[in-house]
């Protein structure tokens, strides 16, 4: 694979080869079970444990470089290390820590992985998973930005339900109305009142849009490269 392979960690470094098939198992588990778990005893816990997997496996997969590394490993320390905190002592540490360092890490994680989609030379797996992976990635970070909004002014979403309970823009309300929104879907049971929210669902609908149309034409060039398929074929 190469110098254009994405998680290839230096061998001096002695870290175990991480690549964006590993990260994009961790965001399936993320994102199947999340909306289970958060309803029975001990969720949270739960979410904490795939959400600390998903920002470390998102660390592995981008740390090609020594400096890559140090400034992902930068950022995570404070949003895994937070949330943990935030978990068992809410009181010591506010959530809105936490967010703020998980939305750098995120975004460094997304940035880096369009840019090995977009400087690949030829489509093959691991193209391909850091191409879904970097799209799920971008859902989880406005799904971030939409809970750190919510813990700045509460008030910020408006819950059009007649389910009896306060709902709150957490969890998997914020994951939801996060690909509502990047998928341009929007079901109109969430609706962002502050102009911050509005700003914000308006970025990701416009990202989601363009996302997918410079995704299918970058992905398309790759495929139509002289020797791509031959390359795809041996892996």
């Amino acid at each position: 694979m190469g110098k254009h392979s994405l998680g290839l960690v230096s061998r001096r470094l002695g870290l175990y080869r991480f690549s964006a098939v590993e990260l994009l198992i961790a965001l399936a588990l993320l994102f199947f079970f999340l909306p289970f778990v958060e309803e029975v005893k001990g969720g949270d816990l739960i979410v904490s444990i795939l959400l600390s997997l998903v920002l470390v496996s998102a660390v592995l997969a981008v740390a090609s470089r020594r400096r890559t590394l140090i400034v992902a490993l930068l950022l995570a320390i404070p949003a895994v290390g937070g949330r943990w905190i935030n978990h068992f002592r809410p009181d010591l540490l506010p959530a809105a820590v936490f967010l703020v360092a998980g939305l750098g890490l995120v975004a460094f994680v997304v940035v880096n992985l369009l840019r090995f989609v977009l400087r690949a030379p030829s489509v093959n797996v691991e193209v391909l998973c850091a191409s879904i992976s970097a799209y799920l990635m971008l859902g989880l970070m406005w799904t971030i930005a939409y809970w750190l909004v919510a813990q700045v002014t509460p008030t910020a979403f408006a819950f059009n339900t007649t389910t009896g309970t306060k709902e709150s823009m957490e969890g998997f309300n914020a994951f939801y109305f996060s690909f509502i929104t990047l998928s341009t879907v929007g079901y109109g049971d969430i609706t962002p009142v502050s102009k911050v929210a509005r700003m914000l669902a308006a970025m990701e609908a416009m990202t989601g849009l363009f996302y997918v149309a410079v995704l299918i034409a970058r992905l398309v060039s790759l495929y139509s490269v002289p020797g791509s398929t031959e390359h795809w074929e041996e892996r």
